[in-house]
């Protein structure tokens, strides 16, 4: 029997995690007694520096329950660097690493989809979700359109995925091997290649708490992935620049024939809506650049993505 670990990213969970904890504790026992999993699996509660009792919660579900252990953060990296911390911390002791939220959203039972396919000889299995019924409309609109913009830009990203899958020692040291600062996960995992499938799962509500992703810190992911992952957007704007250029070939023609031919054209309006348009794609494209850059920059810094403060594995 494989060794499982379970890594969960925590940030102001202190509502949440009693009653997570209270149904993977049922959920790991489960498994357990079925001789699917080893007696020494265990699930692995990462604190991304939060500023709540979470730290305190992670410390007691630890002393009171062999199957909690945790990792704490010297303080917070988003939620990309604690699942990473988590990964690569529960690497040296665990075969098989499910990674999922601490808000109960993903459905635990999935895990046992994961284990079919894990007996297959799959080393990553997505947890991809079947339906968006509990989302909102912008959001099921906005998550539908984001997951086809970063196709169309040649991401490699599994649909309706987000960070719920399961992963083998073998596939998390292979991630080890990828050092960028700008971390996106869910388009950086498909690049470890290996034999991978995929178990659908029906997505609940949260329980307790509330998001940990507003819409600016969703748009700010967003543009961590497709920044990550392509540089397409960068060659659209050279395609465009190229387009510009062309049309203004064919309008200073236009308006050499309409010179000569005599005719006066009122050209305000046009001069006008001209500036304005070559101004605002000149900011948007230097925009962009400058967000390649600023990656360049954080690139070349090389600084730690986590430091971890304390891992209750190493104080056993």
């Amino acid at each position: 029997m494989e060794v499982m670990y379970i890594v969960i990213p925590c940030y102001n969970e202190e509502e949440m995690l009693p009653i997570t904890a209270k149904a993977l504790i049922t959920k790991m026992d489960e498994l357990i007694v079925a001789k699917r999993i080893s007696p020494k699996s265990r699930v692995m509660l990462v604190d991304d520096g939060s500023k709540d009792r979470t730290w305190e919660i992670i410390e007691q579900l630890h002393e009171s329950c062999e199957l909690f252990t945790g990792v704490k953060l010297s303080r917070n990296k988003g939620h990309q660097n604690a699942l990473l911390a988590g990964l690569m911390t529960a690497k040296d002791y665990a075969d098989i690493i499910v990674s999922m939220d601490a808000d109960l959203q993903d459905d635990i039972n999935a895990i046992d989809g994961f284990l079919d396919k894990r007996a297959e000889g799959c080393e990553i299995v997505y947890g991809v979700r079947s339906s968006r019924e509990t989302d909102t409309g912008f959001k099921r609109w906005t998550a539908q359109t984001y997951y086809k913009t970063l196709a169309a830009l040649g991401v490699e990203i599994t649909y309706n995925h987000a960070d719920y899958r399961m992963m083998s020692r073998r596939a998390v040291e292979a991630l080890s091997e990828f050092k960028e600062v700008n971390l996106f996960l869910r388009g950086i995992v498909p690049m470890v290649g290996f034999k991978s499938d995929i178990v659908t799962y029906e997505r609940a509500a949260r329980q307790a708490g509330e998001s940990k992703y507003p819409l600016k810190k969703m748009i700010s992911f967003a543009v961590e992935g497709i920044t990550s992952l392509s540089i397409k957007p960068i060659r659209f704007i050279t395609g465009l620049g190229f387009f510009i250029f062309f049309v203004s070939i064919i309008m200073l023609i236009y308006f050499l024939v309409v010179h000569f031919s005599g005719h006066t054209v009122a050209g305000w309006t046009t001069t006008v809506v001209s500036v304005w348009a070559l101004g605002g794609l000149q900011l948007l494209a230097i925009g962009v650049i400058g967000e390649y850059i600023g990656k360049i920059y954080l690139e070349t810094k090389a600084r730690p993505k986590f430091i971890i403060e304390k891992n209750l594995e190493e104080d056993k």
